[in-house]
């Protein structure tokens, strides 16, 4: 992950491009890895650590009843915590993380690997929607995380 991590650093840098996180699922393993590379501070903005439903509708706005209607994972909860995120951080790209990473907290519906990714650059917003299988947590967060990297490297 640290080539990927460097090279997005590298592309975000010479783009002079700023990012932010809102994490959930992955508890900072996101904000880590960039921060973890000398000169990070170059293009790493902000990174929140919004674990709770509390924090996310604290910190992030998101309206308590999108949580009690659609749940804090979610297409409908990972779009708000990127765009509120993108207004509080006013950076280039902001990135939003929510899902089950496990091995507990998994239903028939949301299963334990459900990760919904959120991405905005500029006016462009894109929620994706994973299912990582077979993998127990540690590497449920760290696929998350690499398929961050990618789509940033994809996107810029």
């Amino acid at each position: 992950m640290n080539d990927l991590s460097s090279k997005v650093l590298r592309i975000l840098t010479k783009k002079k491009l700023s990012v932010s996180f809102a994490e959930s699922c992955t508890g900072g393993l996101l904000a880590s890895t960039i921060t973890s590379i000398s000169g990070s501070s170059k293009v790493f903005n902000m990174g929140l650590i919004t674990y709770s439903n509390n924090a996310k509708v604290k910190l992030l706005k998101v309206p308590k009843k999108t949580i009690t209607k659609y749940g804090a994972v979610s297409y409908e909860t990972c779009l708000s915590m990127v765009k509120n995120l993108s207004k509080i951080s006013k950076s280039n790209i902001s990135i939003s993380i929510t899902g089950i990473a496990g091995p507990d907290g998994g239903t028939k519906e949301k299963p334990v690997g459900l990760v919904y990714i959120g991405f905005k650059k500029g006016s462009k917003i894109r929620i994706k929607k994973y299912l990582f299988k077979n993998k127990n947590r540690i590497r449920i967060q760290k696929a998350t995380v690499n398929e961050i990297l990618k789509m940033i490297l994809n996107t810029v």
